[in-house]
């Protein structure tokens, strides 16, 4: 494919994205306050495109090379899933960037809450001929037609004993040339480097506007709940699933976005 018709089909981007829009701001944990495990319930989604956002670095950097790869490889027309959609800022995002590609996007998630977010979204923003979104389990729920699949920031919430299962089933969905995409947060099995990391994400959040009493309190939350693996550990999981082709196609120190093509 021509570089040119390559990229006319991905529509430019600039710093109001839809997903950006009206957001309410996170501040959740303001006081410094943990009354639970971080779950996905009301409180969050109403705050979570901001969260998102701001704890996420260069996400929208992400989308945009998920939608280059997605113009690359597949045809118009093509159904793609995103496996815990939370609010639908990704098939949003990815909608928006590739009009001319018609693809068929369904989001799938098991938090109601994130789910009533993700259609009044879909709604605003004129898109709900285009997205689905539908509750169930990700981890066994059917997938018809898939393409492609996205879990963005998802395999890290699911128990590490389930994983690899979970990515064995995403191979065996996929056809051959479908492509998954699999971006998470990691870890660094250097020790020095992994708190060196670890220290330039909170800082990081710091310039994200979020206090040193707001990082410790959600990461307290977070502790049992989010369970990252390295990078050498996720393209294990993806090589032993039967993805041949695998590459990372973007790394921010302990952020990392993966590509895994289906033969």
């Amino acid at each position: 494919m021509q570089k040119a018709s390559l990229y006319s089909s991905i529509k430019s981007t600039d710093n109001k994205t839809d997903s950006s829009k009206a957001m309410t701001e996170d501040t959740l944990y303001a006081t410094g306050a943990v009354e639970e495990d971080f779950t996905f319930n009301d409180r969050v989604a109403e705050v979570f495109d901001d969260m998102l956002n701001r704890s996420i670095p260069y996400y929208q950097t992400v989308i945009d090379g998920m939608a280059q790869l997605l113009a690359c490889r597949l045809p118009a027309g093509a159904t793609i899933y995103d496996l815990g959609c939370s609010t639908g800022t990704t098939l949003l995002e990815l909608c928006r960037r590739l009009p001319d590609k018609q693809f068929r996007y369904i989001g799938i998630d098991n938090a109601p809450a994130m789910l009533d977010k993700a259609r009044k979204k879909s709604a605003m923003f004129g898109k709900s001929s285009m997205l689905q979104f539908r509750q169930d389990d990700v981890t066994n729920c059917p997938l018809p037609e898939a393409t492609g699949i996205v879990c963005n920031y998802t395999l890290q919430f699911l128990r590490p004993l389930t994983r690899q299962a979970f990515v064995a089933r995403i191979h065996a969905t996929l056809p051959e040339g479908g492509v998954f995409f699999l971006s998470e947060k990691t870890i660094s099995h250097a020790p020095r480097l992994n708190r060196d990391f670890i220290d330039i994400y909170h800082a990081f959040k710091k310039q994200q506007g979020y206090s040193e009493l707001e990082i410790a309190a959600k990461r307290e939350a977070l502790e049992n709940v989010l369970i990252p693996f390295s990078l050498e550990e996720n393209m294990a999981l993806l090589h032993q699933a039967g993805f041949e082709e695998i590459e990372a196609y973007f790394k921010w120190f302990n952020f990392t976005a993966l590509a895994a093509l289906k033969r």
